[in-house]
């Protein structure tokens, strides 16, 4: 006879190859679980709520999302979009340039991929085929690539999720993205130079340098929401989760107010996005809240650190076997899920080995969002995809130059810990 716990996990299996959620296939399998074990299945519902209610930094993340929402409805995506054509538009290869710098500048502010690449993508895919010089699916692969930027750089949703499940400070994750998120912006453009050169894209008509201080100008208002969010954040003057609810006032208010580039009925249709996006993610966490404690009364972190503790890994050579084990979770699996179901049973293994936990958070991270443009289930893929109604196959063909290059940035952040903490230990961390 199967236990209980087999049989949970094959339900929730089972689930979500019938095109359950995720979410909801784990609150089903912790139900069932606890039938079988003879125990209330209220308890689900209890663990559920306690688990909700009592993280304060779980409010960052609906507010996270409401402020990428708002951007995405109004003139900002143009405005930044305009600011980065300026700024490296002349170069060869200029206007995939300005995509990078687009997300790179965008990913300071929203937090998401998706949003990032629902949001800018559409205005960078355009942008870069207006002239049929450069193809849609390139076009799609790149601006799928620089999403993934997006929840490296702070703010990051995932790294928030990752906070949840670690009990780490948000604040130094999120400082300890910023030269990872960067290392990966630069291995996009190496690649995309060397794509450039090579596929003879044209340098597009550059923006004279006396246009720089405009649309600089232009720009500032939504050049200042990373620097007030990390300023406060490291300045001590509010937590991540109050600087997610001032990311979303100051979007309202620039949008609204500075721009005025949003009506009435683009703000209602925010809000209503923002709903959905946080209710799909509410019902996530409150599955993985409810398995986790399936999780935890098995024993099964400490199981499995009892049996990884047999092969005596190395730092090094655990953190290799996690990253191969993560980019195949990845091909399958959505990243929020290796963030909450995955990443709590390794923990303690984590902690064992001495390897430090903000480290192991920035290299999890980059795996689930490396996970979201490799098929079969990247997420970004379809997005694109749905943008430019390009062949799915011939996207991912000319993403996987860039996706060699984010997975050699992660080698790099995986082998040089120091690399990844070094911002954070500028702000007092002792790791």
């Amino acid at each position: 006879m199967f236990d209980a716990l087999t049989i949970s996990v094959v339900l929730i299996v089972m689930l979500t190859l019938f095109g359950q959620s995720i979410g909801v296939s784990m609150i089903g399998g912790t139900i069932v679980y606890l039938a079988m074990k003879g125990f209330d299945t209220s308890i689900a519902a209890e663990t559920v709520l306690q688990g909700l209610f009592s993280s304060y930094t779980l409010l960052a993340i609906p507010l996270f999302i409401l402020a990428a929402d708002i951007m995405n409805v109004g003139s900002l995506a143009d405005r930044l979009m305009r600011f980065s054509h300026a700024l490296v538009g002349r170069f060869k290869g200029g206007l995939d340039h300005v995509n990078i710098v687009a997300s790179i500048i965008f990913s300071g502010m929203s937090g998401s991929a998706v949003a990032d690449a629902v949001g800018m993508g559409r205005v960078e895919i355009q942008m870069m085929t207006k002239d049929g010089h450069i193809p849609k699916s390139y076009a799609a692969a790149l601006t799928a690539a620089s999403a993934t930027i997006g929840p490296i750089i702070p703010p990051s949703i995932p790294m928030v999720l990752y906070a949840l499940v670690s009990d780490t400070s948000v604040g130094y994750l999120f400082a300890a993205g910023i030269l990872p998120g960067l290392l990966m912006g630069g291995m996009l453009f190496a690649i995309n130079g060397v794509q450039a050169r090579r596929r003879g894209f044209p340098v597009d008509n550059s923006v004279p340098l006396r246009e720089l201080p405009r649309a600089t100008f232009e720009a500032i208002p939504a050049l200042m929401l990373p620097v007030i969010l990390l300023g406060g954040i490291y300045g001590g003057v509010m937590t991540p989760t109050e600087a997610a609810a001032v990311a979303a006032g100051y979007a309202l208010f620039i949008s609204v107010v500075l721009y005025r580039s949003v009506s009435f009925r683009q703000l209602y249709d925010a809000l209503l996005n923002s709903a959905r996006s946080t209710a799909s993610v509410g019902v996530l966490v409150a599955g993985a809240i409810a398995f986790n404690y399936v999780i935890t009364r098995e024993n099964v972190p400490n199981a499995i650190a009892d049996i990884l503790a047999q092969y005596e890994f190395s730092k090094l050579g655990f953190l290799v076997v996690i990253n191969i084990l993560f980019l195949i979770l990845g091909c399958f699996i959505d990243a929020g899920a290796i963030l909450l179901i995955i990443v709590p049973i390794l923990i303690p293994t984590v902690q064992a080995l001495g390897i430090d936990l903000i480290h192991f958070g920035v290299v999890a991270v980059v795996n689930a969002m490396i996970g979201l443009v490799t098929p079969p289930y990247g997420l970004l893929i379809f997005i694109v995809a749905n943008i430019t109604r390009e062949p799915l196959g011939v996207i991912v063909r000319e993403l996987m130059p860039f996706v060699i290059g984010l997975i050699v940035a992660l080698a790099i952040v995986t082998v040089f810990p120091d690399f990844v903490l070094y911002v954070p230990r500028l702000f007092g961390y002792q790791g």
